[in-house]
């Protein structure tokens, strides 16, 4: 080991599961030993995030995340991904379940530990002002316009989202250009090419970075197929898809994704320090890392993990 470099423990705030469990159907159990196990890689906080699903579904697990919160102040809170996105940039969620972007409609499944929702702005109804007022992160995705000025965040940029177009104005373009918006990528060599993370990383100031993994259900474990947002899902040991082909969400957990960054030399620290900014967090453990950002030590609350 050439040096280390000491950042602070990392937070995930865009992950539907992992270890075989779904976020969307998990008990308390379930949640608690996804918690243990993330910590054990050096992830020391997460959001649990809800893919699209019926309000009655949503409702309940939203119950059981924030139960589930009560032992273990890791869970952060909620990311709801869904319900108020646009069938035309769906991804691998079902649109039997969308909803008109309306506040009557998100108080139907509306909560306090709901902290971040991606919802497609141009389809709004007044419901970005009414999740602001209520200090919720909006952030932009599964949509297609480039107007992105009332949004904090933008979700798994390029993914789900109109591209780039060099004649008219389009989500992604924005997202790089904006230098306002926090802007999640997913760097798992399969969701995004290695040239457009160059891109990515070149067009966003350091400190509007934020890493995501996405990770499925299926992430770390022998699973081959699951159902995910009510569809079966194919692991072919490098990616994870519909029977159409759709990709859906990450195969890699955020930290094999840092250190796949690091192999390629996109890795910065503050990349890590930026998700702590973005939710107002203060550090209670701190990584050591060699130069390729591996992992070589974990402290938390003062006490050695790994």
């Amino acid at each position: 080991m050439d040096y280390e470099i000491t950042t602070p423990l990392i937070i995930e705030q865009h992950i539907h599961g992992a270890f075989g469990v779904d976020f969307n159907k998990a008990g308390v159990n379930d949640i608690l030993k996804v918690a243990d196990l993330l910590l054990k890689l050096g992830i020391g906080g997460f959001f649990p995030t809800l893919v699209t699903d019926s309000v009655e579904n949503i409702k309940r697990q939203i119950k059981i995340i924030k139960e589930a919160s009560l032992k273990c102040s890791r869970i952060l809170g909620i990311h709801l991904e869904g319900i108020f996105i646009n069938p035309k940039k769906k991804g691998i969620h079902n649109p039997e379940h969308f909803l008109p972007l309306t506040i009557d409609n998100y108080k139907l499944i509306e909560d306090d530990f709901i902290r971040i929702v991606t919802l497609a702005p141009e389809l709004d109804n007044g419901l970005i002002d009414y999740l602001k007022s209520k200090n919720v992160k909006v952030q932009a995705g599964h949509c297609a316009g480039g107007d992105l000025e009332k949004v904090d965040g933008v979700t798994h940029t390029f993914n789900a989202m109109a591209g780039i177009n060099h004649r008219e104005k389009s989500t992604a373009l924005t997202a790089l250009i904006n230098d306002k918006l926090y802007t999640e990528i997913i760097a798992d060599g399969v969701h995004v090419s290695d040239d457009a993370l160059r891109l990515f990383f070149k067009s966003k100031p350091d400190d509007k970075v934020l890493l995501i993994s996405d990770a499925l259900p299926i992430t770390g474990s022998n699973l081959k197929e699951t159902v995910f947002a009510d569809s079966k899902i194919y692991y072919d040991g490098i990616k994870a898809t519909s029977a159409d082909g759709t990709i859906a969400g990450s195969t890699s957990l955020l930290n094999n994704i840092i250190k796949r960054l690091g192999i390629l030399n996109l890795m910065k620290s503050q990349y890590i320090e930026n998700t702590y900014n973005y939710h107002k967090i203060t550090p209670q453990g701190e990584i050591f890392w060699d130069k390729a950002w591996n992992i070589s030590k974990i402290i938390y609350k003062g006490q050695q993990i790994l």
